[in-house]
């Protein structure tokens, strides 16, 4: 994703770097809070190298709503409302970082980069839709099996409480499918 916004960008403004002069990149560590929930979600972070949590408050347990890996994005939603999230990196996490609002503008001038982002918004939307029925529908153990085939990287990334807390269970309940695996 971020090769590809490089490239739309350069294509626009290959004579300087209006655009460019845009995106900053920065490094933080662990446990770095991006966002914390009641505040306004102000940025759009491109993940270059490490992992982001999102998670929200549920009546004072932690919920681990997604994860994000490199090359991925993250952004706010679509209003100016205050986010219920909180936006958390799990590892040392190197981001390109872009104001929400020169974003917007960039999106409405470059109209590939907007098909690009709607595609973006479109999957990120079905992959929630995909994430809620499992939610319903499926047993712990197949939300785990099918962690374990779509998405490796996270076991080996994640802590197990975050990775349990995304599953919708207990930490005693992933070690007790895990050793079921075993």
């Amino acid at each position: 994703m971020i090769d590809l916004l490089y490239s739309l960008l350069l294509k626009y403004d290959s004579e300087s770097s209006r655009y460019l002069d845009l995106f900053q990149e920065i490094q933080i560590g662990s446990k770095v809070k991006l966002l914390e929930d009641g505040n306004k979600f102000k940025n759009i972070y491109f993940v270059k190298k490490g992992c982001l949590r999102l998670s929200f408050d549920n009546n004072g347990v932690d919920v681990t709503y997604q994860f994000f890996f490199d090359n991925q994005v993250v952004s706010g939603f679509l209003d100016d409302d205050e986010s219920i999230f909180t936006l958390e990196s799990l590892e040392p996490t190197t981001l390109i970082v872009i104001k929400k609002n020169d974003f917007d503008r960039l999106i409405q001038e470059i109209p590939e980069l907007k098909d690009q982002f709607l595609t973006f918004l479109l999957q990120r939307v079905a992959n929630y839709s995909k994430l809620f029925l499992s939610r319903i529908k499926d047993s712990p153990q197949i939300r785990y099996q099918r962690l374990l085939k779509e998405n490796p990287h996270i076991l080996q990334r994640v802590p197990q409480h975050y990775i349990a807390s995304y599953l919708g269970i207990t930490p005693v309940s992933l070690s007790r499918i895990r050793k079921r695996k075993e």
